[in-house]
């Protein structure tokens, strides 16, 4: 059995605002080392049950997070910034299933350090359905036929993933209080629940089916700027829906999307505000 793993950091226990999760801050290195853990309770479980191969794949800002030397011995590690596939990179066809841990809860929604890839994102809609990061990678996950077996993050990423992925293992390491606080289990409890529901996702395999994405999708995405639209228009292929701060983009397939999103918030980003 071959397992996918992608790492975000926002919904890993114990961290709960920006000086946890940005390599600025005074608590970025403690934050890494939780992180990691994390992932390697996640990873150590899968190996020990039936898993031959596991490929994580550090999925946070510039996605060198992960202290590689501390990972599971037999792990395999893709890290390091600007992948054709961003989150999901490597994911394909030969997967048996992926587990996402450490997500957060997408823009404008409750939750820990809740976004969607940048903060001037308010919402982003595949068709009519408004996604995240966890919904549009769950969505190239299907595009492969590879089930998300697993969501690991706060109380809202558990509730969002299970709203979008029927017979979804979830494990709630955090209950948010605030978008800066929140009631958080310890890094040894945490560990303790992500193996139990790492055996149990593993055992559900087959209950769980790819999230299929719709063909020759629509991305839209609502910017908090207009500023940010324009930036994001530059794109080919791009117009702003008149009135609003929503890009759109007619993509042939659910790939072609999620790289789209990836050009428009990279541009989206030069924007400034003075």
């Amino acid at each position: 059995m071959k397992l996918y793993v992608s790492v975000d950091m926002e919904g890993i226990s114990g961290l709960v605002d920006h000086t946890h999760v940005d390599s600025s801050k005074h608590n970025y290195g403690r934050g890494r080392e939780i992180m990691t853990a994390e992932a390697n309770h996640v990873i150590t479980t899968a190996f020990n049950n039936g898993c031959s191969e596991v490929i994580v794949n550090d999925s946070h800002s510039k996605m060198n997070n992960l202290l590689v030397e501390k990972l599971h011995r037999d792990t395999q590690l893709i890290s390091g910034d600007v992948k054709p596939l961003s989150m999901v990179q490597g994911l394909d066809d030969t997967y048996t299933g992926a587990m996402f841990v450490g997500y957060h809860a997408r823009a404008s929604l409750k939750g820990v350090m809740s976004h969607s890839m940048i903060f001037g994102v308010r919402h982003m809609y595949i068709n009519d359905i408004a996604i995240g990061e966890l919904g549009f990678n769950a969505y190239v996950a299907g595009y492969f036929g590879v089930p998300v077996l697993l969501v690991a993050g706060d109380d809202r990423a558990a509730l969002e993933a299970e709203e979008l992925i029927p017979n979804v293992t979830t494990a709630a390491v955090k209950q948010q209080i605030s978008r800066s606080a929140a009631l958080t289990l310890t890094p040894e409890k945490a560990g303790e629940l992500l193996q139990e529901k790492t055996v149990f996702a593993l055992e559900n395999k087959d209950k769980v089916k790819p999230l299929t994405p719709p063909e020759n999708p629509l991305l839209r995405i609502e910017f908090a700027n207009y500023g940010q639209a324009e930036w994001a228009n530059l794109m080919p292929g791009t117009e702003i829906e008149e009135g609003t701060t929503i890009v759109r983009f007619q993509a042939k397939n659910i790939l072609e999307a999620y790289q789209a999103m990836l050009v428009m918030t990279e541009l989206a980003m030069r924007t400034t505000f003075c």
